[in-house]
């Protein structure tokens, strides 16, 4: 029998040097330490870029001002609260440098800051929760749906606007679809997300009545969970939001070019039900330090489940470094 040749596994590239030499760049344009905290399409905030950004912030220790880049399209709310609340240890102001997606639990992160510097294609989003819980309903492909509240208060509204008065209790309708305990849930997530923001806007604002107004907006005010609040709605709504300087934005255009050639798609595939991907997922990086999270995992379709499951995961956190004027890479374990 023939043998059949090996599968060279695709990689991403790994653009520590060139990264770097553009953040020196930056750290020469401002007047504090610059941090950046980068996710890719399928990477989101979550619990283990504490750790990543502790490791960092021992790197660069207290400074008077903190310069962080973020771009990302949200996740952990809980995470960004814990991220600012850990950020103020090392530093005395803030300030969010956002020259393009913030959404969702990065807009949390974001109003953490003193103040917010937004460039002509920025944006922050509503942060209304959603949730998926194991009881959700399943979409087409078996995977389970993400609910929030707004859109089951949407539909309990249209239902008694057209039924009236005699329309009876929606709710039993509604079981049907949705399982009460997610109901319950996501009503629970929606109280959580209005804390979590008044909590994070209570490190640089006095005005409870202010930072009320805010945290009711950003979770209620808006129709869409992705809506784009862009410079001029974020200064409307009371948010200390200002213009990113062209230069910087420039450069930080630059850094996002490099850090989504990292985050391209390295997927290798064995066969129609079986892939190995290696896709970067989130990029935190500082002077002279680069944290990294790679995929390192198969995934396998099982047709009786129409689902994708991994195995064979070695995914990780990785840590790239100049040492003795080299470039040194290494794992970075976080359990």
């Amino acid at each position: 029998m023939a043998k059949l040749p090996a599968i060279t596994l695709k990689q991403p590239p790994v653009l520590f040097p060139k990264t770097q030499e553009v953040i020196k760049q930056i750290s020469k344009m401002i007047d504090g330490v610059f941090v950046t905290y980068w996710n890719g399409n399928n990477g989101s905030i979550c619990g283990n870029d504490v750790i990543a950004i502790y490791e960092m912030l021992q790197k660069v220790k207290k400074t008077d001002t903190l310069y962080l880049f973020i771009k990302s399209d949200g996740g952990n709310g809980k995470s960004s609260l814990r991220i600012v609340n850990m950020l103020r240890q090392y530093c005395k102001k803030i300030i969010a440098l956002v020259p393009l997606e913030c959404a969702s639990a990065a807009t949390m992160l974001a109003i953490g800051a003193d103040e917010i510097r937004m460039g002509p294609m920025a944006y922050l989003t509503a942060v209304d929760t959603s949730l998926t819980h194991s009881l959700s309903p399943i979409d087409r492909d078996n995977g389970l749906v993400s609910v929030s509240l707004d859109e089951l208060n949407r539909v309990i509204r249209s239902w008694r606007k057209q039924r009236g008065k005699e329309g009876g209790n929606p709710y039993q309708y509604l079981y049907q679809y949705v399982h009460p305990l997610v109901i319950g849930a996501v009503d629970r997530a929606e109280s959580l997300s209005i804390m979590l923001c008044e909590e994070i806007l209570a490190y640089h604002l006095k005005d409870q009545a202010k930072i009320t107004r805010i945290a009711q907006k950003l979770n209620s005010g808006y129709p869409s969970h992705s809506y784009p609040i862009i410079l001029k709605n974020a200064k409307e709504i009371g948010l200390n939001a200002t213009d990113l300087d062209s230069d910087l934005q420039h450069k930080l255009l630059m850094l996002n070019e490099f850090y989504s050639e990292m985050g391209q798609r390295a997927f290798t595939d064995y066969d129609q039900t079986k892939y190995h991907t290696n896709e970067i997922l989130n990029i935190i990086e500082v002077d002279g330090l680069q944290l990294y999270y790679q995929q390192d995992k198969d995934m396998f379709f099982r047709e009786q489940d129409r689902r994708w499951l991994p195995m064979n995961d070695n995914s990780s956190w990785r840590k790239s470094e100049m040492v003795g004027g080299k470039m040194k890479s290494s794992v970075f374990h976080i359990s």
